[in-house]
């Protein structure tokens, strides 16, 4: 069961979402969002449920996950603190298309279908940004669809790298572990594939373990 909390307006103006409303807006919304701690391994929501909420992401991370009959997944995509799903279902009033599952220990913030459409409605900035982040993940998905039909795995690999590194100290770095079955869920590929695509790489000089973190050298990005 989900610990709950209180909210302030200071954590509301801080998510990116919220970032444009009126004081007088924040303090009505510290009374209408939940705030709710889930351990790892959670699902939030399951593919095909009636959705009901809108969730935004304080800390901690998330898969975005679609399954078969079998139980064979393929990850979509991560969230990250910052982010928010479940909105598609609240706009076009459909059931969840993917399921959402934690990857870490979170803490979300979550607001009922009513409340998030009177927001949109009295919030221009804010239903400009949610359609914003709509376009964002059509594009995302267009590039992993191209990806998959024109990208070898060596490719598909570089690619899902640089898109998790972030500059560090001029680097690029990947701070947040992944796991190789999950990068395999996300390329389709096996995880014995990936295994050894990333083993050629840091062979081949493409990227390297410092500190444990991975860093990424220039080059990787010319792989196709």
């Amino acid at each position: 069961m989900a610990n709950q909390a209180n909210v302030s307006t200071l954590l509301l103006r801080n998510v990116p979402l919220f970032a444009t409303l009126a004081e007088q807006q924040l303090d009505l919304l510290t009374s209408l969002v939940s705030r709710k701690n889930f351990p790892r391994g959670a699902t939030i929501i399951l593919a095909g449920g009636v959705t009901d909420s809108l969730y935004i992401v304080i800390s901690g991370r998330l898969k975005v996950m679609i399954s078969d009959d079998e139980g064979r997944e393929v990850i979509l995509a991560i969230l990250n603190p910052g982010e928010y799903f479940g909105e598609m279902g609240l706009i076009d009033d459909s059931t969840r298309s993917a399921s959402v599952v934690t990857l870490e220990a979170c803490e979300l913030l979550s607001l009922s279908k009513r409340d998030f459409k009177k927001c949109l409605l009295e919030n221009s900035e804010m239903a400009s940004m949610v359609m914003r982040g709509l376009v964002k993940r059509l594009r995302e998905a267009d590039r992993k669809i191209g990806s998959l039909a024109l990208m070898d795995v060596y490719g598909r690999v570089a690619r899902l790298l640089l898109e998790m590194s972030e500059s560090v100290d001029g680097e690029r770095v990947i701070t947040k572990k992944v796991s190789k079955q999950d990068i395999a869920k996300m390329i389709g590929a096996s995880r014995e594939m990936v295994s050894r695509v990333m083993k050629d790489l840091r062979t081949g000089g493409f990227m390297e373990v410092k500190e444990g973190k991975l860093v990424l050298r220039d080059k990787i990005a010319a792989i196709d």
